[in-house]
């Protein structure tokens, strides 16, 4: 996916002449300055360019989101039938038509519409940040402000994790690597400098400018606000890059279905009208009823069903702060059998504590605090928990005092390749320290010496095994430890690389504890009832993460670290991910391939994750979650975002998802068996009979009825034993289902018939027949339902919800009443004798109990 704009574009040609300009021409032509907008001034350009908004973050709008309930394909040919049916002169035929378009547009848009208001309440919680100058700020120059508050000439800050906040020319940057595949679809990171061009070309190819759409993948960066909201790039190609986005499982098995019936209807229907045609010589009769087959065919309500089941589980989760950024991650949930997830804030209560502080022999070391707090203190990235819990040590702020006695020189900022990061400050009295801090091996295979309050030296083979066994001891106590060494490096030297890392002293350690939380184990043990097997996929060690799966209660069948993965090519990986639950010293890569290989095997994974190494693995799985507190990228990339970081509330979102993919379900298996048996009674009652089995409005006017006793679906009970345990489409499924089910309505529609024309005489009676087959099958098709809902005994061991039993209720008995109404001359009824009311009684409980049989057959012999 490469996207451009015009050559001639003026945007295009601003940022041309920003990537070629000095600062100084270049804080010219935006009014701007190295010191950033003041208050007053960000203020008065807010009101001049409007709020940093590309147009899907101000929300679709009320048209266009009614617009995409109606055209749709199903919509399509309802409405191309109406359409002939009006030319025809059938005109109540074309307005029953239209009238069942508007009631599932209509249900569809209102619930939704519902749905999107509560998940924009929610959204409002969760806000985005960008660290922008603001002269006269305190301490630090740069302050937090809201995303969609920046405006062209702010100075913005940029660290790992950050989604770039909009088009900006780089003014410094240090080991700055940008992800651009959002804007490019090229996956790499791409390095960005501050120094201006001599040539640009392509604005996207430019080194020193950055976009609205990517984000910080390592490093830091000050860059200048060049253009905001619809004036970026990114702006620019909102509209394409959302209609290229991926079609899910889900959706997928939707359009399946939906086009089986489309296919279905397309081959029955010119069936239909050539057999009347030819048996009864009336051509536009049988047009016209052919029309009226068609749309009885049409699972019209598919779409309704679907959007209204799934912006009901949203609801449903929103009352438990969770925010669905994506409706279809609901029944994603619900399929869901696989959770990946770190161990960090899900297991643990992400409440890190700096315990111990020691040198290489386990003695308690104040010196390793002190230049554990420096490292902190002066590293310009994002800050994790373990430097918040490091700098949280204020008595080291008034004994250093940093900001007086110490000058940050430079940094190398920590990626996750060398799991590492230095900084380089220079003291009061002009000693120059690079000071370095991060994973025990990295550090360990960057260090030669070592350092204590007793004694120096080099570092030996004795020494190594000596800190192995201290760290590993500290692990298995669940401490998470962090190694720290530092080296004297020469004034003359302004500018930094990771190759300067070597050579250095080490000086011991720092240990966190990061407790568990009392509620995980519960929340494992539910997850794992509910049929979900959780993994761990950490960049932690594995004795650390041993313990606290210990702890929690998930055993540990099998364990893989990231240097296993990389020995793996993909067939071999995705042998053995899905008997190993803990993955260990992953990159962010590594995740994604764990990930892949799981889903590769059949699985539907879901992945929670809050980190910057999270954003590949979000975007792998079926269902991406991740939380508020989140870095920017996490958010961006996944489909759920927690308010509360908790596996008790996902295990509830898998409830709702398996709620609403159960009564999808119901639908779909009740319109698949009722159309397959409708096949055989129409076709069978078209060969015989002298006239039409039932009149067009008659079909429709079933229909319509049939549809309205179907819109209360989202609202039904679904039994616990559906709910145990994940489920997923099956196309094949509900295939089978058809046939075992479906010819069961067609023996009681021609038992119907056999009663019309030997009890009732009504074989010269077209209109009595019509009206006792239009009862019968409504009556049919409206209580199968209630059959089909459950795999239990309808209304003896499981009942349906309050709303449902109504609209049975209703729907039959406006059926009932129909023959003897007002109006019934208008759809061609005539009243029924009153004996035809127990034969249809006698029909109805025959209908439920084969029904129930041919059902529960079908259940034991496909279980799945």
């Amino acid at each position: 996916m490469n996207f451009s704009v015009r050559e001639d574009d003026p945007v295009r040609a601003a940022l041309r002449r920003a990537a070629l300009s000095d600062l100084d021409a270049l804080y010219r032509e935006f009014d701007a300055s190295p010191g950033g907008l003041d208050e007053t001034q960000a203020a008065a350009r807010l009101k001049r360019y409007g709020p940093n908004r590309v147009a899907q973050d101000a929300g679709a709008g009320v048209l266009r989101e009614l617009a995409r309930h109606v055209f749709n394909p199903l919509n399509g040919l309802l409405l191309t039938l109406a359409v002939a049916s009006w030319t025809l002169s059938d005109r109540r035929a074309a307005v029953v038509i239209s009238a069942m378009v508007a009631l599932s547009v209509l249900l569809a848009f209102v619930q939704e519409h519902r749905s999107n208001a509560a998940a924009a309440r929610l959204r409002a919680m969760v806000r985005t940040h960008a660290s922008v100058r603001r002269p006269g700020a305190a301490e630090d120059p740069f302050v937090e402000t809201s995303l969609d508050r920046i405006v062209p000439g702010d100075v913005i800050r940029l660290t790992a994790g950050d989604m770039v906040p909009a088009d900006v020319r780089l003014i410094a940057a240090k080991d700055l690597f940008l992800n651009q595949s959002a804007l490019t679809g090229e996956s790499m990171p791409v390095e960005k400098f501050a120094r201006a061009l001599d040539r640009a070309n392509e604005p996207l190819e430019a080194e020193n400018l950055a976009f609205m759409g990517s984000n910080v993948v390592s490093g830091y960066g000050e860059a200048l606000v060049l253009f905001t909201g619809s004036r970026t790039f990114f702006g620019a190609i909102a509209d394409k890059i959302t209609e290229a986005g991926d079609t899910t499982a889900f959706d997928e098995s939707v359009r399946r279905f939906t086009w089986l019936m489309i296919s279905f209807m397309a081959a029955m229907a010119p069936l239909v009208f050539f057999v009347n045609g030819y048996f009864k010589g009336d051509w536009l009769g049988a047009f016209l009823f052919a029309i009226s087959v068609a749309v009885g065919l049409t699972p019209e309500m598919l779409p309704m069903i679907v959007t209204v089941n799934l912006a009901k589980g949203a609801m449903a989760i929103s009352r438990e702060k969770v925010i669905v950024k994506r409706l279809n991650a609901i029944q994603n949930f619900g399929a869901m059998d696989v959770l990946c997830t770190d161990k960090t804030g899900t297991l643990t209560q992400d409440r890190i504590i700096l315990k111990r502080h020691l040198d290489i022999y386990g003695a308690d070391s104040e010196r390793v605090l002190e230049f554990a707090y420096l490292n902190s203190h002066f590293q310009s990235g994002l800050r994790n928990l373990l430097d918040i819990a490091v700098l949280k040590q204020a008595e080291l702020e008034k004994k250093l005092t940093p900001r007086r006695r110490f000058k940050k020189i430079d940094e190398i900022p920590f990626d996750f390749e060398r799991r590492r990061l230095s900084v380089i400050v220079e003291s009061d009295d002009g000693e120059r320290l690079l000071i370095c801090k991060g994973a025990v091996e990295e550090i360990f295979a960057a260090a030669t010496r070592f350092e204590t309050a007793d004694a120096e030296g080099a570092l030996d083979r004795s020494h190594l095994e000596t800190a192995k066994q201290e760290t590993a001891a500290l692990n298995a106590d669940g401490f998470r430890v962090i190694a720290v060494a530092y080296k004297r490096v020469a004034s003359d030297k302004t500018v930094y690389a990771p190759a300067d890392e070597r050579e250095l002293t080490l000086l011991g350690y720092i240990a966190f504890l990061d407790p568990p939380k009392d509620s995980a184990a519960q929340a494992v043990a539910d997850l794992r009832k509910a049929g979900i097997s959780v993994k761990i996929l950490t960049g932690d060690n594995e004795i650390v993460t041993r313990k606290v799966c210990r702890d929690v209660g998930l055993g540990i069948d099998d364990l893989l670290l990231g240097a296993d993965i990389d020995a793996m090519d993909d067939p071999a990986l995705a042998a053995r991910v899905s008997g190993v639950t803990v993955f260990a010293k992953l990159s962010p890569p590594q995740k994604a391939r764990v990930v892949a290989a799981l889903r590769k095997n059949g699985h539907v994974v879901g992945y929670l994750g809050d980190g910057i190494n999270d954003g590949p693995a979000l975007k792998a799985g079926d269902v991406g979650i991740s939380v508020d507190t989140a870095v920017d990228i996490a958010r961006e990339s996944a489909d759920i975002i927690l308010l509360e970081k908790s596996l008790a509330v996902l295990n509830d979102g898998v409830i709702e998802g398996r709620k609403v993919f159960a009564n999808i379900l119901k639908y779909v298996r009740m319109g698949a068996s009722s159309n397959f048996g409708n096949m055989f009674s129409v076709l069978g009652a078209s060969v015989f009979l002298p006239f039409l089995p039932m009149t067009p409005i008659q079909i429709l006017t079933n229909n319509l009825l049939y549809d309205l006793s179907q819109t209360a679906i989202p609202t039904d009970n679904v039994d616990e034993e559906f709910l145990a345990r994940p489920r997923k489409w099956d196309i094949a499924g509900i295939a089978k289902f058809m046939l075992y089910v479906g010819p069961v309505s067609s023996i009681f529609d021609y038992a119907t018939f056999i009663l019309m024309v030997l009890v009732f005489d009504a074989w010269d009676k077209p209109s009595l027949f019509q009206t006792g087959w239009f009862v019968e099958s409504l009556f049919t098709q409206t209580l199968i339902i209630h059959v089909i809902r459950t795999r239990k005994i309808p209304f003896v061991e499981s009942r349906a919800s309050g709303p449902l039993l109504l609209t049975t209720i209703v729907v039959c008995l406006i059926g009932a009443a129909l023959p003897y109404s007002p109006v019934a001359p208008v759809f061609g009824f005539t009243p029924l004798p009153l004996s035809y009311w127990p034969a249809m009684a006698g029909f109805l409980l025959g209908y439920a109990i084969l029904a129930h049989l041919a059902k529960t057959a079908f259940f034991e012999r496909f279980e799945d």
